[in-house]
C-alpha cells in the first residue's frame, strides 16, 4: 500500500512538470494529492459510477472521461496547493496518472 503511493506520488510530481496547465507546489502537497485522488477513486467513483450507469451505456462508455475530471477537480477543491486550470487539463492529469502510475508500477514490479 506504501508502495501504491510512493507511485501515485511520483505519478503525481511528473504530471505537474509536464503539464502546464497542473500546479502541485511543495512535494508534501503531491503527498496528499495521490492519498486524496485515491480516496475519492476509492469512494466517490464507485457512487458516481452506479449513478451515471445510463448515460455511460448512451455514451458508450465516454462518460467515465467526465467521471475522471469530476475526481481530478474535487482533489484540486480539497487539496490547498494543487491546481488545475481547466477541465482538458483535468482530462490530461486523470489519464496521465492512470498511464504514469501504470508504467511505474511495471517497473518497480520487475525489480
Amino acid at each position: 500500500m506504501l508502495r501504491k503511493w510512493l507511485i501515485s506520488t511520483a505519478a503525481v510530481l511528473l504530471l505537474a512538470y509536464f503539464l502546464p496547465g497542473v500546479h502541485v507546489t511543495p512535494f508534501w502537497v503531491a503527498a496528499l494529492v495521490a492519498l486524496v485522488f485515491g480516496i475519492l477513486n476509492a469512494v466517490v467513483r464507485p457512487i458516481l459510477v452506479i449513478l451515471t450507469i445510463p448515460i455511460n451505456i448512451l455514451s458508450l462508455g465516454l462518460f467515465s472521461l467526465v467521471i475522471n475530471i469530476i475526481i481530478v477537480e474535487l482533489t484540486a477543491y480539497f487539496v490547498h496547493g494543487f491546481h488545475v486550470q481547466n477541465f482538458l487539463w483535468a482530462l490530461a492529469f486523470s489519464i496521465g496518472m492512470s498511464i504514469v502510475s501504470g508504467v511505474i508500477g511495471m517497473v518497480w514490479r520487475k525489480k
